[in-house]
């Protein structure tokens, strides 16, 4: 293989346009051209090729940015506009971003989100295994039985949780620290427990924390945050 040479889905998504999936289906579609040719699920593109989308060619990339934010209760993680508690309105930034993962409307915390959609990919990828933490306030008081449970495999969604790291921080709040990422998977976890969860807040994702950021507000990522946001999720 030409090692000048870029998969045409990776190439689109590092244009800040959207995901691989994404570019994916616009290929799918037919709405992309290399040099002129409908292009195909598989193409490469060479130094020298011009792209285009829809008859816009794909010039420079935008400037990459990566943004984390504090997301307050109430908050949607989707992209569409016509939902009015979308994040992307919320957030209110002068380009085309998009979450990487999600948050469930009730719950806070850090969410990260980017124009890079060659990164989002690498890092929703479930083999990395990446650390998630929150910190959790149910129902009822926290035993010592509901731990050992948490901490073990559970069923869920036709699969079992993986094994995770638990501590109690007071009667009824705990921490969590988890390497997956099922739909409600807290919730679930705890609803198969007997208790229901009042407060979810996620305070970290591999090396990047929450910190003092005030709910609401959001910051560009650091260069040496991006730096080893990028060796973690480098492809190898």
């Amino acid at each position: 293989m030409n090692q000048d040479s870029e998969s045409l889905n990776k190439y689109i998504s590092s244009k800040g346009l959207c995901w691989r999936r994404e570019a994916d289906k616009w290929i799918e579609e037919g709405r992309v051209m290399i040099d002129g040719k409908v292009a195909v699920k598989g193409n490469r593109v060479f130094p020298g090729n011009k792209v285009s989308i829809d008859g816009k060619l794909l010039e420079i990339a935008v400037d990459i940015v990566y943004i984390l934010l504090n997301k307050p209760p109430g908050i949607t993680c989707t992209t569409d506009r016509s939902d009015i508690s979308n994040i992307l309105d919320f957030v209110n930034f002068d380009q085309r971003i998009f979450p990487i993962g999600r948050l469930d409307n009730n719950s806070t915390g850090l969410i990260l989100l980017t124009n890079d959609g060659d990164i989002v990919n690498r890092i929703l990828r479930k083999e990395n295994y990446h650390e998630k933490e929150y910190i959790v306030k149910v129902d009822a008081p926290i035993t010592k039985k509901f731990l050992f449970q948490m901490s073990r495999p559970i069923p869920m969604l036709g699969t079992k949780t993986l094994p995770c790291k638990i501590r109690q921080l007071d009667e009824q709040t705990f921490r969590i620290i988890l390497t997956q990422g099922l739909n409600r998977q807290i919730r679930r976890m705890c609803e198969y427990c007997g208790y229901e969860v009042k407060a979810l807040k996620r305070v970290r994702i591999m090396h990047l924390k929450l910190g003092g950021l005030k709910e609401g507000t959001w910051r560009f990522l650091t260069k040496e945050e991006i730096v080893e946001l990028e060796d973690r999720v480098a492809e190898k």
